[in-house]
């Protein structure tokens, strides 16, 4: 079982320089919560680019492609109507409602895609319970790491942590 464990830092240099030593002795690094971005953890991080473009993309184009048929196979080949001599396959008519029904599913599934990428909603999370965190957003810097699996040891983490400079260690309960 893989215990987990925040340490709370004074500045960006401390946080990024323990975060870079704990990667390197092979410890997963999980997040960070910093008062403002701090471009060299992403690196160490690895943080993944979010899928939600790709998603809206996707869901904008398969909808307004479904609108776009679905016009086109009602005034072509269900129900042709010759209007003012004007080809039954008139396609700058069917672009209104594809584009609306196009940024509309674009939207949705952006959203959708959003909340699922954030594990939202959720009304309560274990980070909540560490001591402290809410000055993570003013001026101290936390590190979430979780132990390896290899460890026998189950304070080899909470001493790395304590060796990187750390102000407080906290260990996380899940529930």
């Amino acid at each position: 079982m893989t215990r987990k464990f925040a340490a709370e830092f004074g500045g960006p240099e401390a946080v990024v320089a323990a975060a870079r030593q704990l990667r390197q002795d092979g410890h997963l690094l999980l997040d960070a919560f910093t008062p403002f971005p701090v471009s060299e953890l992403d690196d160490v991080l690895e943080v993944q680019p979010s899928k939600v473009r790709q998603v809206m993309l996707i869901a904008g184009v398969t909808m307004a492609a479904f609108a776009y048929g679905l016009q086109w196979y009602s005034a072509v080949v269900n129900y042709p109507i010759d209007v003012g001599g004007r080809p039954l396959n008139s396609w700058p008519v069917f672009l209104l409602v594809p584009f609306e029904v196009g940024i509309l599913a674009a939207v949705l599934g952006g959203l959708i895609a959003f909340l699922l990428n954030c594990h939202l909603p959720a009304l309560h999370h274990p980070v909540f319970d560490i001591v402290g965190l809410e000055r993570a957003s003013q001026d101290r810097f936390f590190l979430l790491v979780a132990t390896r699996e290899t460890d026998t040891d189950e304070n080899i983490l909470r001493h790395a942590l304590e060796d990187a400079g750390a102000f407080s260690v906290s260990e996380m309960w899940s529930a």
